[in-house]
């Protein structure tokens, strides 16, 4: 009986989500026409050299995230080779633009289960991923914090700081307790074994790799609009590499914006606007944007052609299977 309710929530939920992103892309869509004046000039000041090269940063970034996504899987002794992981992994990116985003893992799940790969395990390792991703771009875009608040210098501690809470929060043992809770929360059966130190820091390694070709990707497309920067200026690689990650965390924990459409962009532009001309720091949060887009469909449009041609999809649609 409150299964009906429920569902009617979930639906009012996500129309909710799809009309609060139409409305911010409208937002959006007037900013950049009633600026665009002030902004197309940045635009036409990109080279295609810089934008190549800012393309294939950003179409290696979900690569890395999948690896790190991957060795949490096999740490819990469900190993997949490369294309079967980006085959599952990929699908679910384009989760993130859909209203009621957990679509992302669900769809992951049953992939998975067609591989032998029980549903309960890359459940929780979706959402470690998720939890990791969120933690570590939180962490290395806390340099930049004082520049979004008001600051000017970046502040030499912060670094320091960096590194002392990403060490505390993922320290094992607390992680492992963190994810023992969460499942008994959940009133979920705990995991086979803990997640061993080593899975752990390989994880935050590919994901810090995944967070350094986005931020290189800014840096690339800032240099071409920013006057007087180039990609080996101190403090356009501070404020693109951790800015960026500082965005896209504020982006990620705004789960009734789908894909952070809107916050990211406006967080990034306004600590790129401490370096150059709001409407260039605009140009580049609209080329990111663009960027990621295009990126996020064609990773997902390869993962979802590996799966139909390896029965993992049929007809289009995912199927659930009877693997526990």
């Amino acid at each position: 009986m409150t299964v009906v309710p429920f569902v009617r929530r979930r639906r009012r939920l996500a129309i909710f989500r799809l009309a609060l992103m139409l409305v911010v892309l409208a937002a959006v869509v007037v900013a950049l026409w009633t600026s665009w004046d002030d902004v197309a000039p940045y635009l036409g000041a990109l080279t295609a050299g810089n934008l190549a090269l800012a393309f294939l940063a950003a179409l290696v970034t979900p690569f890395f995230t999948m690896l790190g996504w991957r060795r949490l899987l096999a740490d819990l002794d469900s190993t997949l080779g490369i294309a079967p992981a980006a085959g599952v992994f990929f699908v679910g990116q384009l989760g993130k633009y859909v209203p009621g985003s957990i679509w992302a893992v669900l769809a992951q799940t049953e992939m998975g289960s067609r591989l032998g790969v029980p549903r309960r395990r890359v459940g929780v390792v979706g959402l470690l991923a998720i939890a990791l991703a969120l933690l570590s771009g939180g962490v290395i875009g806390l340099p930049a914090l004082p520049v979004l608040i008001g600051r000017t210098e970046l502040g030499g501690y912060a670094v320091v700081a960096v590194v002392l809470i990403l060490s505390v929060l993922c320290y094992p043992p607390l992680l492992n307790w963190g994810i023992r809770r969460g499942l008994r929360i959940l009133r979920q059966p705990p995991l086979e074994h803990a997640l061993s130190g080593r899975a752990i820091v390989v994880t935050l390694l590919w994901f810090t790799l995944s967070w350094a070709c986005s931020g290189l990707a800014v840096v690339l497309v800032a240099a071409d609009v920013g006057e007087g920067l180039s990609i080996t200026s101190p403090s356009l690689l501070l404020l693109a590499l951790c800015g960026f990650a500082l965005s896209a965390t504020f982006g990620m924990i705004s789960v009734i914006f789908p894909a952070g459409v809107g916050v990211r962009d406006g967080v990034l532009a306004l600590i790129l606007a401490t370096v150059m001309p709001l409407a260039a720091a605009a140009a580049v949060a609209v080329v990111i944007r663009f960027l990621t887009i295009l990126v996020d469909v064609l990773v997902a449009a390869a993962g979802w052609t590996w799966g139909r041609e390896h029965d993992l999809i049929d007809g289009g649609r995912l199927e659930p299977v009877d693997t526990p």
